[in-house]
């Protein structure tokens, strides 16, 4: 309880400093102006200031609160006299959080942790790269990052490339994508055709959707090439049914097995991603079951949206691959969090612990290169394993492989005790001209706007759709408008 009552004090607080706190928050939980911060408290030489941006009030608030109570966690099990925290409302808007880091520079911060979204990242990164003062935020959005403005934001990049080399490195070839119209999708597209550059395995079909769909009965009928598999069954049913109308009881008795056999032809991949979750992913999951795809002929794999969602319900995902953080890691972090704030954090806030301890140890070590102590190729072990950032903004963490079973999920390969030596390299330029001879097939979307935000150029290839089934258009000529 003691340990409760000095994190409950602390989270009064808006500016921690050792073992001392000065309040720079109103009754209303709203940041005031610089002014109403001693400045006595600016002279500490050796204190390491950081300011700490997130929406404590409008509709991420939840997110933020839960954010600034694991990152006065961290503060207490560091125990470091020399950090300094500042908390600052960006209200969740980019004009609230280009606000709070114009003051946090004002009251002499030497780090950002924070914000919470790709655009509020971008509304301050430009008086912070002004300032020289690096940023480690949360977002997700990889569009948003540059060399001193980073994240620890689970990325959708860094979860593809780790589902995508667990599951060729068991066998899987061919990989097919189903993936939402919009910065995800292209993103877990642009992650996969880089992850299997060069290797022995493809991806062959990338089939998008409105974000907001939950109807995939026709994308994946175009997907699964359900047409051309059940073609020479369909001509089969209707000769049978024209001598059953005449009265053949033979024809008849045919046509009712007929009915109740599946496809005899197998699909042309052997895996399918679906970086979705919730309704939606079980939606698609029933229509691949609907459309005769299967597995273990076929491999689901997913990524971390797919934690915590009872996938064992759900018999086509039973066999699935999805990656998550550390679970053993995450144990001390989750029942922390627990006894102290009564409720389970969100796994994202397990980011803003990390932040602080990292913050921590630049306070201890004080670089004279804070960018590059940030960046060093070695990584840190956070409390959900071990991470690195890379000099780009992105990162990557090491991630475990789980496993949907009927009993639950289980880890299935532990996430990396230590990073390679050499950071990843990964160029648009070298996956399309990986795939220029053979492209993907793509559907939902217009097939050269696709490609030209996948690879980042048109491919030289034109892969051969062949005669689209019962006359509707393939590929680009997909029947929807997205």
């Amino acid at each position: 309880m003691q340990v409760f009552k000095k994190i409950c004090a602390l989270a009064l607080a808006g500016l921690l400093i050792g073992c001392r706190s000065t309040s720079v928050t109103t009754d209303s939980g709203i940041y005031d102006s610089i002014s109403d911060i001693d400045e006595a408290a600016f002279e500490a030489p050796s204190s390491f200031r950081v300011g700490v941006l997130l929406p404590l009030s409008g509709d991420a608030a939840r997110y933020g609160q839960g954010l600034k109570q694991a990152a006065l966690m961290a503060l207490e099990d560091m125990n470091n006299p020399n950090l300094i925290l500042q908390f600052y409302d960006t209200m969740s808007t980019p004009e609230g959080a280009q606000e709070a880091a114009e003051n946090a520079l004002k009251q002499k911060a030497q780090m950002i942790i924070g914000p919470l979204t790709g655009t509020s990242v971008r509304a301050i990164s430009g008086e912070t790269k002004a300032g020289g003062v690096p940023v480690v935020a949360f977002s997700t959005d990889s569009g948003a990052l540059q060399n001193g403005v980073y994240t620890l934001g689970l990325l959708v990049e860094e979860q593809v490339n780790r589902i995508i080399a667990y599951a060729a490195g068991r066998g899987r070839r061919s990989f097919a994508l189903l993936v939402p119209d919009n910065s995800t999708g292209i993103a877990a597209a642009q992650a996969a055709v880089k992850a299997t550059a060069g290797s022995e395995a493809r991806v062959v079909k990338i089939a998008f959707y409105p974000p907001k769909s939950t109807d995939f009965s026709e994308i994946i009928r175009q997907l699964s090439d359900y047409d051309r598999r059940t073609g020479g069954t369909n001509r089969e049913k209707n000769r049978l049914k024209a001598l059953a109308a005449k009265g053949d009881a033979e024809a008849a008795r045919a046509l009712k097995k007929l009915a109740a056999k599946g496809t005899e032809e197998s699909v042309d991949f052997d895996a399918v991603l679906i970086p979705e979750s919730g309704a939606r992913l079980k939606s698609a999951a029933a229509m691949f079951g609907y459309y005769d795809v299967f597995s273990p002929q076929v491999k689901f794999l997913g990524t971390s949206v797919w934690e915590n969602t009872r996938l064992n319900r759900e018999s086509t995902l039973i066999g699935s691959w999805y990656p998550a953080m550390s679970r053993t890691h995450n144990a001390y972090f989750n029942k922390k969090y627990h006894a102290l704030f009564n409720e389970y954090p969100q796994s994202l806030y397990a980011f803003a612990y990390d932040a602080v301890a990292l913050a921590s140890a630049l306070a201890r070590n004080n670089p004279a290169d804070i960018d590059a102590a940030i960046t060093t190729g070695d990584g840190f072990v956070g409390i959900s394993g071990m991470f690195r950032i890379l000099p780009d903004g992105k990162n990557e963490h090491s991630l475990d492989i789980i496993e949907v079973t009927r009993s639950g999920d289980v880890v299935v390969d532990p996430a990396a005790k230590k990073f390679s030596a050499a950071l990843p390299e990964n160029s648009p330029e070298s996956a399309a001209q990986a795939y220029d001879a053979v492209p993907p097939m793509i559907f939902g979307k217009d097939k050269s706007e696709a490609e030209r935000l996948i690879f980042g150029r048109t491919l030289a290839g034109n892969y051969d759709y062949g005669a689209p089934a019962d006359g509707q258009d393939n590929g680009g000529g997909y029947g929807f408008s997205f």
